[in-house]
């Protein structure tokens, strides 16, 4: 079978390339909800064209919307979205404006009480994964920022001129697909030492783990800031 330029995808490399290259426990963190108190898609999306933009071009994805309420697929309505506001973005423009999405909202969203965990986990030596169903584009400079080993996540397709394409190249990285990623990369017996969510798409993820925390972190560093 012929594959279309825009399905087409490489391995995905760490983030912190020498990360494995030490033994250690692993540790899995979802990022939207978990690391995170917003959905870094939407929000990067809102971000770079502007909220009433968003909205106004939101309208296109309406059918989508409506076949999610039927189907429950995630992967279908994030696609429709990646075609809606990014097609033809080349990719250096996109992983730029993500650094600088990164760069401006990392200390409104990032939770602190989760980042308080995620540092001693790195500092008693655990090898930090990120595993996401957001695409990894967008999430790869949080991840570096953080000093993550790895970054597991969706996958945009990009055409043979390195634009993106017609939405995900593979599967969205949710739910079994977030296990199965794991066992991909580390092995079929791979047990994680702890592994932290806050939605059903993490279940699969957390049953892997020794220590499984489920909605876990509450912290908002927008009441820090105003002091409550």
């Amino acid at each position: 079978m012929v594959t279309r330029p825009e399905e087409r995808q490489g391995p995905q490399p760490p983030v912190n390339p020498g990360g494995f290259s030490r033994q250690g426990p692993l540790v899995a963190f979802d990022f939207d909800g978990t690391l995170t108190t917003v959905d870094s898609f939407t929000s990067f999306l809102r971000w770079r064209i502007g909220a009433s933009a968003y909205y106004l071009d939101g309208l296109r994805l309406l059918p989508a919307a409506i076949g999610y309420a039927f189907s429950r697929n995630r992967g279908r309505i994030k696609s429709a979205a990646i075609r809606a506001y990014l097609k033809g973005l080349p990719r250096e423009m996109l992983e730029r404006e993500a650094a600088e999405f990164a760069a401006v909202m990392a200390p409104l969203i990032l939770r602190p009480d989760a980042l308080k965990v995620w540092r001693r986990h790195r500092s008693e030596g655990a090898r930090m994964v990120i595993v996401t169903a957001s695409p990894e584009s967008v999430v790869a400079p949080f991840a570096r920022g953080l000093g993550a080993d790895l970054l597991i996540a969706s996958q945009m397709g990009f055409d043979a001129s390195d634009r993106v394409g017609g939405g995900l190249a593979g599967a969205n990285c949710r739910g079994p697909e977030k296990a199965r990623r794991l066992r991909e990369i580390f092995g079929d017996d791979v047990r994680l030492s702890a592994a932290y969510g806050d939605s059903d798409g993490d279940r699969e993820m957390l049953d892997m783990a020794e220590q499984k925390f489920m909605r876990l972190f509450v912290g908002d560093p927008a009441k820090r800031r105003l002091g409550n």
